[in-house]
């Protein structure tokens, strides 16, 4: 060994030079300064000491009634059989079972046009976004994100370096034209024409051919996050861009964190097959698959019918809810925005209410609100409420509501 390797009881090795003390503040690159731009997904407060959810929380499915018996089953039964090749590596795609009957379930449901090779598996909408971002963006490429948006896929795109580029909403969804005024050489657009987060809003059929016209020329890409369509409490759903599309421009993103739980963490990207490869090449160099036994479990759970009958179950707890949220907040002075589709409402205030302090006033009565303007880029003209009613039933969101009401009356006295 060398001489400066060599230790003995008289002769210790020289003590390394003593640690600097930490600087103020961690050196973090440019893409995580620039992720921590964009408003956090966490909420205001922590779940309750059970573990469940606050009231009003947002992105819950209906929790207590998750079918335990069944899926325990099914997981002991997977688990069971589980064969010494499901241990190694397995496609990066993820588990073929699963992504086929994921595109039998969208081809039937949504209007979906793809076979189950465009079909990959990521860790939730949230993974493939950054998945999605990685693939397509260079730093400084101009996105158009809705306004007010999603700021879970904003943070994703921050990251990969996107210039975004605001565009409004109306009545009818993405005020295309606006985008295009703003960004005609746009490389991607984010968009979630089902049931616009957080507004609510339905993008008209006209909106979503003009939208696709101009990606096509444009050669641009449109990442659809078919957000909450699954709940639709009347009417038929319009068909998904991605169903319209055919210029293999649309990029699909689904989850299962609605229907069935967040911490399940399986979604979907359904791909243009020119984007599959590409895509699986930066996959393996970033988080390779999920893991086999959840999506094995899942693919049984949609092939036995389990999943079609839980979601019906679903759509009847989400409308109960919705009901008795609304008949709840009437007697509130809040002007109410409640499209029938969807797992939340929004409730503009009173002119002259502080949003800020309504919201930690909320906070301290245990109920999770959320501002609008959190996820607005350009300045909102009003304030207003997002409120999800997936994870409690009638009588608990009444007996928030009558919370809620009470902070309003204070703020009120006050002014």
């Amino acid at each position: 060994l060398p001489e400066q390797l060599l230790t003995t009881a008289n002769h210790p090795a020289p003590t390394p030079n003593a640690r600097r003390p930490p600087s103020d503040r961690p050196q973090l690159s440019q893409r995580a300064q620039a992720m921590l731009t964009s408003p956090q997904i966490s909420p205001l407060l922590p779940a309750s000491a059970n573990g469940r959810p606050r009231p009003f929380s947002l992105g819950m499915s209906a929790l207590d009634a998750f079918p335990y018996p069944i899926w325990s089953r099914l997981v002991a039964r997977r688990a069971r059989q589980l064969a010494i090749g499901a241990l190694t590596y397995q496609d990066a795609a993820g588990y073929l079972p699963l992504r086929e009957v994921i595109a039998a379930h969208v081809t039937l449901s949504r209007s979906v046009r793809c076979t189950p090779d465009q079909v990959v598996i990521v860790a939730g909408a949230q993974g493939g976004f950054d998945l999605v971002a990685r693939l397509l963006l260079n730093p400084g490429d101009p996105v158009w994100m809705e306004d007010p948006g999603y700021v879970g896929a904003r943070g994703a795109l921050l990251g990969a370096g996107a210039e975004i580029v605001p565009v409004p909403i109306d009545h009818e969804g993405l005020m295309v034209e606006i985008g295009i005024a703003r960004a005609p050489d746009a490389r991607l657009v984010y968009v979630t024409p089902s049931h616009q987060f957080p507004l609510g809003v339905t993008m008209s059929l006209a909106r979503r051919l003009a939208l696709l016209e101009w990606a096509k020329q444009a050669h641009a890409y449109v990442l659809e996050d078919d957000y909450n369509s699954e709940f639709r409490f009347a009417g038929r759903p319009l068909a998904t861009l991605q169903g319209l599309d055919r210029a293999d421009r649309v990029i699909y993103v689904g989850t299962f964190s609605k229907v069935l739980a967040p911490a399940l963490r399986i979604g979907y990207l359904i791909l243009p097959p020119l984007l599959v490869e590409p895509l699986l090449n930066v996959r393996r160099l970033v988080d390779f698959h999920l893991p086999v036994l959840e999506q094995a479990v899942l693919a049984d759970f949609m092939a036995e019918g389990h999943y079609t009958r839980h979601l019906r179950r679903m759509r009847t707890h989400f409308a109960e809810r919705r009901a008795a949220l609304l008949a709840a907040l009437a007697a509130l002075p809040l002007d109410l925005h409640a499209p029938e589709v969807g797992s939340h409402c929004v409730g503009w205030l009173p002119a002259g209410m502080e949003g800020l302090r309504l919201l930690h006033q909320a906070a301290a009565h245990g109920l999770n609100l959320w501002l609008l303007s959190r996820y607005s880029i350009e300045p909102m003209a009003r304030e207003g409420l997002v409120i999800g009613y997936g994870d409690h039933d009638g009588e608990e969101m009444q007996a928030a509501v009558r919370k809620l009401g009470a902070v309003i009356r204070s703020l009120s006295a006050m002014d």
